[in-house]
């Protein structure tokens, strides 16, 4: 897809940015990270850090952390299965796709809660493989009638055979990691072609405040040996996991983020990295997780422009909210989050779609919903193209004063490009409303999300690579 660049706001001046990561370098050198990970100590203890055994503890100096930012990518490449999907992440570019994962989802036909399955995971990632405004996708939905150790093959399977868009997603054991490696390899012939277009990505944890546990920091290692895309995913909650002002949470964040980063490049040089720096607010009154509150949009804008300034490809936590049914509440919260992230520049915005309820449910209804509020978003980051052209000086000659420009070439050639055309949006007058039945946003995404899931073709696989991957692979549910 062609980029679009973001970058008009940040919440931080340069100066706030180099005090902030002064103190993120301060605490891993003098506090250090507690590391679970075998194979991440030893890692860290042969390349210089200062490791304390008995204490699991990890502190890494400055010199250390610079290095592994040198040695990280600068630009990474999310790769499609078709080259239109293929996602730049650099600079200021900015994309929107989804997150997860979740146990229940709002049923599109009943509009009742219930648990999610493997079909939803199918039929969720074939509606998003068709809006056009979600650009890479975070798996959401979780199999629940799986048992655990066929969840991570199950969910990557059916993601590629229903969308050639970039998949990325969180894992739940190191085989089933290992296995979508080696299943991602057999689709693009090996190894190697794996790492020359890599469509598929890992999410993996970094446990706020300062701590890389035992499965994850496997996971990382193992991620960055293969050379596979890695979003290093570290949300902590101001006042919970995090010091409750927002300085202090970006503080701790980045050092995680380093922390994560500085492993994956002394395991890989040059593994791509997506540096995480995604962050919450809570609900005071219960110290639980907010998805909409407004300060979610501060600190990963921040996050964002942080990591722009140490020229790293960044990934935040984008437009979710707290609201239980499709509403104003559900509207504003996420419309501010998102446009925020994305006027920032992230590259990566995820859960800027689907999520509803504190983050843990999604909805059919609402991923169309949100494709047509990040067309809007995507609109804005865009900005306004001033050239010749569009100052149209020569149509003002042409028209002359008392004119008008409907009939003008101008017009029909600038219209779409220059306006964003909703499609549920109603914009008729009154009495066309009344006409056309009173249609409701809600309704119109109810329409949209069933006929997309009754006529849209995704890519999927040939039948013979199917069958090789079956084969190589029993676990996995036709």
């Amino acid at each position: 897809m062609k980029p679009v660049v973001g970058g008009q706001y940040s919440p931080l001046k340069e100066s706030e940015i180099r005090k902030i990561l002064e103190a993120s370098f301060t605490i891993l050198s003098e506090i250090g990270v507690e590391v679970y990970s075998q194979l991440a100590f030893k890692a860290f203890q042969k390349f210089g850090a200062v490791c304390d055994a008995s204490k699991k503890l990890v502190k890494l100096p400055k010199s250390m952390v610079e290095d592994a930012i040198d040695k990280a990518p600068k630009k990474i490449i999310l790769r499609g299965r078709e080259e239109k999907h293929d996602i730049y992440c650099e600079d200021a570019n900015v994309h929107f796709g989804t997150a997860g994962t979740v146990l229940r989802i709002i049923d599109l036909e009943t509009d009742e809660v219930r648990q999610t399955t493997l079909q939803d995971v199918r039929d969720v990632v074939r509606l998003l493989d068709a809006l056009e405004n979600i650009h890479f996708i975070v798996l959401p939905p979780y199999p629940n009638e799986l048992p655990q150790d066929e969840v991570d093959i199950n969910r990557f399977h059916s993601a590629i055979m229903n969308s050639s868009k970039h998949i990325a997603g969180s894992v739940f054991t190191l085989k089933g990691t290992l296995d979508i490696i080696k299943m991602a390899e057999m689709i693009t012939g090996s190894p190697q072609a794996l790492k020359e277009r890599p469509f598929i990505s890992f999410l993996t944890a970094l446990v706020s405040p300062l701590r890389i546990d035992e499965l994850y920091g496997d996971m990382l290692y193992r991620i960055a040996e293969a050379g596979i895309p890695v979003h290093l995913s570290s949300e902590p909650t101001a006042g919970v996991t995090a010091p409750v002002t927002l300085a202090g949470l970006l503080t701790g964040l980045h050092a995680e983020a380093l922390s994560g980063l500085t492993l994956a490049q002394i395991v890989n040089p040059g593994t791509p990295v997506i540096y995480a720096i995604s962050g919450s607010a809570p609900d005071f009154s219960t110290m639980g997780f907010l998805g909409g509150a407004v300060e979610n949009g501060l600190i990963n804008a921040a996050g964002s422009a942080i990591a722009q300034y140490l020229d790293l490809p960044n990934y935040t936590l984008g437009g979710m909210s707290d609201s239980k049914v499709v509403d104003v509440q559900n509207g504003y919260e996420r419309a501010i989050s998102n446009l925020l992230i994305g006027l920032s520049g992230s590259n990566i915005i995820h859960a800027a779609a689907g999520l509803t309820e504190f983050a843990t449910m999604i909805s059919y209804k609402q991923y169309v919903i949100d494709n047509e509020i990040l067309g809007m978003i995507m609109r804005a980051v865009r900005g306004i193209e001033v050239t010749d052209e569009t100052i149209a000086l020569d149509v003002y000659r042409e028209v002359g004063p008392g004119g008008n420009f409907l009939s003008e070439p101008h017009t029909v050639k600038w219209m779409r490009r220059e306006h964003f055309i909703p499609k549920l949006s109603d914009r008729k007058l009154r009495e066309d409303w009344e006409k056309s039945g009173k249609p409701t946003v809600e309704k119109n995404a109810v329409a949209m999300a069933k006929q997309i899931l009754k006529e849209h073709k995704p890519l999927g696989l040939s039948n013979g690579l199917n069958n090789q991957l079956k084969a190589k692979f029993p676990e996995i549910r036709s």
